[in-house]
């Protein structure tokens, strides 16, 4: 129950405030932690294997990757991360 609320709490987070894209890449790893946990929960009750966690968490760790590069890649040209800033088509 505690699991679900902070993730209600986590998206609710996500979708008020984005200034900043590293607090964005900040919230969806959070979001992703609190699946995990909701996942391991789920299963352990269920008894099913760990071969489910061990793919979700290679999935979560390589999109942690891709924000980071992208994160990487947008400071190099426009100089910081203020997301507010950029222009959709320009990018």
């Amino acid at each position: 129950m505690l699991s679900s609320i902070l993730f209600i709490i986590g998206v609710f987070t996500f979708v008020s405030n984005r200034k900043h894209l590293l607090s964005i890449l900040l919230r969806l790893e959070y979001i992703v932690l609190r699946l995990f946990l909701l996942l391991f929960i789920y299963l352990n009750i269920l008894n099913f294997e760990f071969f489910f966690r061990i793919i979700f968490l290679t999935f979560s760790v390589c999109e942690g990757a891709l924000g980071l590069s992208i994160l990487v890649s947008i400071i190099r040209t426009h100089g910081n991360d203020y997301f507010q800033r950029f222009n959709i088509l320009q990018c």
